[in-house]
This record gives C-alpha cells, structure tokens and sequence, in this order.
C-alpha cells in the first residue's frame, strides 16, 4: 500500500490535530497521502484532492471521525472496494471500532498487508416519479421514510418481490441493512443483525397498529414501497445524511447493491465486544 486517502471529521479539532500528525508518519514511510480537500485546507496541506478523485487512487482509506463520518466515505468508495480503516476518536463506533491509541500499530500492519477486512452489505435505493427515476443512491445504513413534525401519520403500501405485504399506517418506516440495525432501527425496537449477514430489514416506527412488528427479509427481496397519503411533508432520508421530499404516489425500491464496503477490522475486539460496550449489557 503506498496511497493512503485521508479523511477527516473536519470541525473536530482532535481529528485535525491527529491528521497533522500522521501525514508526515506516512510520507516518512515512503506513502502518498491523498488529503481530502477540504481536510486539506484546515490543515494547510498544499495539495488537497477533490473526495470524488481519490477512491480511483487510494490502496486504503482512513477515516478519522465516528461513524457518521465512515458511512459518508463508505457510499464516496461505492464499488471500488478499496478497505477503509475506521478510527474513532470518541467512544468506541460500531463501524470506527479502532481507537486512536490504536491507530498506528493498525497501520502498520496495513502496510506490511497483515491485515483482515469484513464486507458490508450495502442497499441501492431508487425513488420514482411519474414513472421516472429522480433519484437513485446507494446507502451503507438504511433508508429511512418520515413524516414532518406536525404531519399525521402517513400510509405506505409495502411490497417485498411483488408480493403485497401490509399498508403501513405509521410516522414513518426504516429499511435498513445489518450494519444498520444497530442504528436507528434499533431505537425503533428493530434487531439487532449479526453485520457478517446478508439480509434486509423493514421496521415501522410507531405503527397505528401494534401488531405491525419489524420482518427481515431474504437479500435477494426487492422492497417497493408507495406513498398512499400525504397531508403535510415526507421526506426520504439515506443514512441520516442526504434527504429527498417526496409527493404522493412517489415509489422507492430498495434492494441489495451490487457493491460492498470494505472495512479493516481490529484485532483486539470483535462484534459482541462492540456490542457489549455500546449497549452497556452486563452493567448494573
């Protein structure tokens, strides 16, 4: 490995000061660091790249940040499957579970190519239109549809392979991947996914009906859902970071993308361990 791309969460100063410190680790060891550009500019490194041009270059991509700040690099490496090594500089991540402490034994062993990578599962969401295509993304969490603040619940008709499966009456419906279980699906009483599998989850969040429970689904299932009502504003949003409004009769289908993410993983914890810590089991 000699390009190693750089991104940051760039408004923590902690990151900034951690990059600082590691650009000139990698160059002393022969590497090529490929900045970010807006990274670039907080630090005064002369040669940012723009983020759209760096998955095409990069042999590995650190992350400095939590897990917002991987999942937004995660949907920029799309299909090029280059590994991302997540660092988190607060508590531990689900998704940046190697700490800072960690950071550098963690690259060397990346350089030295003594390293493991899990694939995550990513989902390809399109929304149509009056027939045509809008808008179509590919997400790493889960797809989320809600309503506005003041709206009353909306209705959505849910179908998994063209086979109908209810009208959600509810404030809105989660799909998310394993590795998003443990997000937002979880606040809604989702499961929690082993992230190794490969399957789809559908949960509604506070259904007019308590008997509307979470389903997971097989990872081959397209899911289509149509809005049926609207009385205020509906929005689509994808990962929690990219938001698109939609109109009655609006489609979105969300399926397995073709593309995984890639991710090195640490050597001194696994998923359980990550769990345990986050959720606090086992404390009194």
């Amino acid at each position: 490995m000699k390009k190693i791309a750089l991104f940051a969460k760039v408004h923590d100063p902690r990151c900034q000061v951690v990059a600082g410190e590691l650009i000139p680790w990698l160059v002393a060891r022969g590497c090529e660091p490929l900045v970010e550009a807006h990274l670039a500019r907080h630090l005064a490194w002369p040669s940012g790249i723009a983020d759209e041009d760096i998955p095409g270059e990069a042999d590995l991509v650190v992350v400095l940040g939590g897990d917002g700040t991987l999942i937004s690099v995660a949907r920029l490496v799309g299909d090029r499957r280059v590994p991302i090594l997540g660092i988190n500089l607060g508590s531990l991540g689900f998704l940046t579970e190697i700490t800072v402490d960690e950071l550098y034994p963690a690259l060397e062993a990346c350089l030295a190519g003594a390293y493991q990578t899990t694939e995550r599962m990513m989902l390809h969401v399109t929304i149509e239109r009056g027939g045509q295509v809008v808008a179509e993304h590919r997400v790493l969490n889960d797809a989320v549809i809600n309503k506005g603040a003041l709206a009353r619940i909306i209705d959505l008709e849910a179908t998994v392979n063209g086979h109908y499966l209810t009208t959600f009456k509810a404030d809105g419906l989660i799909i998310s991947s394993p590795t998003g279980s443990t997000g937002y699906c979880l606040s809604a009483n989702g499961p929690i996914i082993h992230p190794s599998l490969d399957c789809i989850v559908i949960t509604p969040i506070c259904p007019h009906t308590l008997t509307n429970r979470p389903i997971v689904v097989d990872r081959n299932a397209e899911v289509t859902l149509i809005l049926r009502s609207q009385h205020e504003d509906v929005y689509l949003t994808l990962d929690g970071q990219v938001g698109v409004e939609m109109k009655m009769g609006d489609v979105v289908r969300i399926m397995k993308a073709v593309s995984k993410t890639r991710l090195v993983t640490s050597v001194n914890r696994d998923f359980f361990q990550v769990l345990r810590a986050k959720l606090k089991w086992g404390e009194r």
